[in-house]
């Protein structure tokens, strides 16, 4: 999993079926000061309803999202699995 800040929506009006009624983002990974970009960004999709601005969880790994996401053949590689509420 990784550190990653949201960026905002990506709307898409064609996808591909298992993508149909979920929620895609742009995600920032970021160090563990939260601040600073730790990669390039990426897109990912929200299964915790975050918002733009959250600091996030990211699984990025096609199984883990697929299972995160309840779709055993969906074209998933990377999902956001948890809002951030600190980094101690």
């Amino acid at each position: 999993m990784i550190l990653a800040r949201t960026l905002g929506n990506v709307v898409s009006t064609i996808k591909h079926p298992a993508h149909r009624g979920r929620k895609n983002m742009v995600v920032q990974p970021v160090a563990a000061d939260t601040i600073t970009p730790a990669g390039r960004s990426f897109l990912a999709f929200d299964s915790v309803q975050a918002g733009p601005g959250d600091l996030v969880l990211v699984a990025q790994e096609g199984n883990a999202s697929r299972q995160v996401m309840e779709a055993p053949r969906g074209p998933f590689h990377a999902v956001i699995v948890g809002i951030v509420d600190r980094v101690d």
